[in-house]
């Protein structure tokens, strides 16, 4: 017997909004680690994975390499851009960069230094303070939050498979059919 999936809710622009604004001005990494994962729909692991030398910023914005992932196992990678938001306050690029600006540089590390599975923790921490229900929440939710998000302003299919990385449209496409219920 099929059962359905039980899957983590999407952070969805208004519960960013509530997250990022519980998050205390020291907790500048914590605020850049959910900003850029939203932005940039990554994964867990790309997140965890990205190092000093990965991140260029441009007048544009910043662009992230990513050299390996889950649909990427040959380490071909993929370039990630995120431009500026006119919201300084939930601008991932303005963001990370003063993380980055207020910790030492060395090569090959880390940017975030935590776990995959503490992108996860950081994601409930903050939703419980912003009076969200944490357990409805995963370190899988910046992504689809991206996901939900760009098909609810009318991203087509291929473009958010370009930034999420998805090889396949069926996930993308429950993500667009999410976005797309109240329309």
């Amino acid at each position: 017997l099929g059962s359905r999936q039980k899957a983590k809710k999407p952070i969805l622009i208004n519960d960013l909004k509530l997250i990022i604004k519980v998050i205390n001005e020291d907790k500048i990494r914590d605020k850049a680690l959910i900003l850029i994962g939203f932005a940039g729909g990554f994964r867990r692991s790309e997140l965890v994975n990205i190092e000093n030398e990965d991140v260029e910023f441009v007048k544009e914005g910043v662009k992230i390499l990513i050299k390996r992932s889950k649909t990427d196992q040959s380490g071909e990678g993929i370039i990630k851009a995120i431009p500026y938001f006119a919201n300084k306050e939930f601008c991932p690029v303005t963001v990370l960069k003063k993380f980055m600006e207020n910790k030492p540089k060395q090569e090959n590390e880390k940017i975030f230094k935590i776990s995959d599975k503490s992108v996860a923790l950081i994601i409930k921490r903050y939703a419980k303070k912003a009076g969200l229900d944490p357990s409805r929440y995963a370190g899988h939710s910046l992504r689809s939050g991206f996901a939900t998000t760009a098909a609810e302003f009318g991203a087509e299919e291929r473009n958010i498979m370009a930034m999420t990385g998805h090889k396949t449209t069926q996930m993308v496409r429950r993500y667009i059919q999410e976005g797309n219920l109240f329309k």
